[in-house]
């Protein structure tokens, strides 16, 4: 059966951005809602984002340790396909909104360090509809810093497992080499396609998808 890898290219603030990343040939079209992220977008900004989203392109927002009612008020106002949980929130408040959820793991954090903890701390996560993979930085993501993909090995082996989407550092050079190893549900990049934080380049959009695409048919 010939694969497909799912992709999701994140920390759009631009409405024609969003246009180009779907000629592009993206999967998801990730928002963060995050006020101290260079990518972060207001309520207002995200739904004319989201209004150049066509029919089967998944719309994500993304949120770190957020207060309940600002989530419940972007699953309103905005109508994300999925939430994307990016902090230390738990199990409960993930599953508290009765929405899809993505769950992050900052590889290489405190508690993260080893293939054992690794797979402890995804498991308790059980109702997500896939656990990601991102590098540890202050930032919380968009780091443009890779990991340790080794570190996976417990993951990947468990029958518990939910679908891997794996990030960090991603670019069209290299995201071929971490599909080889890993072979992930999805791939999730922001910096990778950007010309400055929040501003994307419709060139390496196109070369980032045109790589997974790639090396999907290679691995066919």
């Amino acid at each position: 059966m010939k694969m497909r890898t799912r992709i999701k290219l994140c920390g759009f603030t631009r409405e024609e951005d969003v246009r180009d990343a779907v000629s592009a040939g993206a999967d998801a079209i990730g928002m963060v809602f995050f006020s101290k992220s260079r990518r972060a977008v207001s309520i207002e900004q995200a739904k004319a984002i989201r209004a150049q989203v066509p029919a089967f392109v998944s719309v994500v927002a993304l949120f770190v340790n957020p207060d309940p009612d600002y989530v419940r008020e972007v699953i309103h106002e905005v109508s994300p396909d999925l939430l994307q949980f990016h902090g230390t929130e738990s199990p409960g408040t993930c599953a508290s909104f009765h929405k899809p959820y993505l769950k992050a793991f900052h590889i290489g954090a405190p508690g993260l360090e080893t293939r054992q903890e690794v797979l402890d701390q995804c498991v308790r996560y059980g109702t997500a509809s896939a656990w990601l993979f991102d590098s540890f930085s202050a930032g919380f993501g968009g780091s443009g810093q890779g990991f340790d993909v080794a570190l996976l090995g417990g993951v990947i082996n468990s029958p518990e497992a939910r679908p891997i989407i794996l990030a960090g550092g991603l670019t069209a050079a290299n995201v071929a080499a971490s599909i080889r190893l890993v072979r992930p549900y999805a791939v999730d990049v922001a910096t990778g396609i950007e010309e400055s934080p929040g501003i994307k380049s419709a060139e390496k959009m196109s070369e980032f998808v045109r790589a997974v695409q790639a090396i999907d048919n290679e691995l066919a």
